[in-house]
């Protein structure tokens, strides 16, 4: 069900950029799958991202005994590291057209 829903909304937005560059020739399922693939990597980036901060304040507040506050600390600069690794994925793609 999901890789099917995926792979509807996915022809959608190719149909869809193929109505504005008409000058352009169609689309191929190779460049879709890299589109999701873009995709994927976006959201895992981040999760990672966040998830690591999370689980560096937990250990570090059972290590030192600072319930809190390590576990705010990291879980922020785990979002930073999340927004900012977006960026460089999106100046990276933006670079290779």
């Amino acid at each position: 069900m999901f890789y099917q829903d995926t792979m509807f909304l996915a022809g959608r937005m190719l149909s869809l950029d193929n109505r504005h560059n008409n000058d352009k020739p169609p689309k191929k399922y190779s460049d879709m799958f890299g589109a999701l693939a873009n995709f994927s990597q976006i959201g895992v980036t981040i999760a990672a991202s966040v998830l690591v901060g999370v689980l560096l304040g937990q250990y570090l507040d059972d290590k030192f005994g600072t319930e809190p506050w390590f576990l705010l600390v990291f879980s922020i600069l785990g979002v930073g590291a999340g927004i900012r690794s977006l960026f460089n994925i999106a100046k990276d793609k933006d670079g290779k057209r």
